[in-house]
């Protein structure tokens, strides 16, 4: 029973989403180009119908940001990349590349503030 709710709740979350998307931040060519290529670093991890995985796709659409995102429901190659190199599948879960090194970065809010602080 708690799953079937969980499902409704989920499509209606996103639904709403649809209806109600934020704004996109509006940048120059140049500068918009420069966010593309450093979001080539990034993944997003995350399940369609989460509402938490929602709040940082709302977000990256709102500082119109192009980050790939791995279905690590529905996809067992994604689910298998986030246990073994995340370390445990849960969701949302930003990669981060850099120099190298890669990061997992769980939490919705802790997402929203690194994309923040990095990209606004």
């Amino acid at each position: 029973m708690l799953k079937i709710i969980r499902f409704i709740l989920g499509y209606l979350i996103v639904s709403l989403n649809g209806v109600f998307r934020p704004k996109k931040l509006r940048r120059s060519v140049d500068e918009q180009t420069r966010v593309d290529k450093d979001c080539e670093s990034l993944e997003l991890y995350q399940f369609y119908l989460c509402p938490f995985c929602v709040r940082v796709r709302r977000h990256m659409y709102r500082l119109n940001l192009t980050i790939v995102t791995r279905d690590a429901k529905r996809d067992e190659v994604h689910r298998a990349t986030l246990l073994k190199e995340g370390g445990r599948v849960k969701v949302p879960c930003l990669k981060i590349q850099k120099d190298g090194d890669v990061e997992w970065l769980y939490e919705s809010k802790a997402i929203n503030r690194y994309l923040d602080h990095r990209f606004s």
